[in-house]
């Protein structure tokens, strides 16, 4: 049972996706986001944060995967409320006009 649930689920994901591709809305979305980002201070806030843990860590001693891994976990805690409920709405507002999901 839970693993119909999961495909189903998966399923549906994949059937979003696909619509936000063909329509365009994933790109605008994006867009969306990088800007919100910049405006907030989000992109310098994580920029700061990138040469902290380059300057701890050692330039010649940290690969471009270890300074992801590092700094994914902030950069997510740090996108701010405001902009997630704006891209929520949006995505919520796009499905709403989909007949076919």
């Amino acid at each position: 049972m839970a693993d119909e649930i999961k495909r189903k689920d998966a399923q549906m994901r994949a059937t979003i996706n696909q619509k936000l591709v063909e329509t365009g809305e994933r790109d605008r979305l994006k867009e969306l986001l990088r800007t919100r980002l910049i405006e907030c201070g989000w992109r310098d806030q994580l920029k700061q944060h990138c040469k902290e843990v380059v300057k701890q860590k050692g330039l010649e001693h940290i690969t471009v995967d270890d300074l992801v891994a590092e700094i994914t976990p902030k950069g997510r805690a740090l996108v701010p409320d405001n902009v997630k409920k704006e891209l929520l709405q949006r995505i919520r507002t796009f499905l709403a006009q989909q007949p076919d999901i």
